[in-house]
């Protein structure tokens, strides 16, 4: 099975101020750097998903895809973007990860393919909560370009929900017990909170 990576970095960052927060620095380089870093050897190959000029990202030296969908249309639309290149790469599936969220595990791919069966050929991340039993990390996953397709369609016709398009394909829910390990990066606070765990990684 040929898997390839996507890094959802499509996201507006309001809460950030907007702007590209996975540019900003956390330690010594860029979140999105970590982020690479981390999805990287877990892939064959790695594309970011963002939109408007893609020179911004050119220090990375990977390709940059941009949504396909007008309009703000949510992480299924990376999805979608990603689906499409990794067709034209001879792909079987995708996974992946937001540009916000620098601590994911690093058997992320190995663990949720494991999950994977013929009627559960989607797979999502999800770690513990004690209120909710578990928290669903739908922009972290594993898709197949098989049905990108019926992603177009569903988006075309204002899907906008991951769950509402995942759940009736089957999406093995995948469960992660670092109730940490999605940390994501949504305001200076959570840049504060960040580097304090970087630091204890240390």
């Amino acid at each position: 099975m040929k898997i390839v990576g996507v890094i959802l970095a499509g996201g507006q960052s309001t809460r950030m101020g907007g702007g590209d927060k996975s540019l900003l620095d956390l330690g010594d380089k860029p979140l999105l750097a970590h982020v690479i870093e981390r999805l990287s050897p877990q892939v064959e190959s790695l594309a970011i998903n963002a939109n408007g000029d893609p020179t911004r990202f050119d220090m990375f030296a990977l390709p940059v895809v941009a949504d396909s969908i007008d309009g703000f249309a949510g992480p299924l639309a990376g999805v979608l973007a990603g689906l499409d290149w990794a067709a034209g790469k001879g792909a079987d599936y995708i996974a992946t990860a937001a540009a916000d969220t620098p601590f994911f595990p690093e058997n992320l791919v190995a663990t949720m393919q494991t999950k994977l069966t013929p009627d559960t050929p989607l797979a999502m991340a999800m770690t513990p909560d004690p209120d909710r039993k578990f928290a669903r990390h739908p922009t972290f996953g594993l898709w197949p370009v098989i049905l990108r397709e019926d992603l177009r369609t569903a988006l075309q016709n204002d899907i906008r929900k991951v769950i509402q398009w995942t759940e009736p394909h089957g999406c093995a829910k995948v469960m992660f017990n670092e109730i940490n390990a999605f940390f994501n990066v949504n305001t200076p606070d959570d840049m504060i909170k960040a580097e304090k765990m970087l630091k204890g990684s240390r």
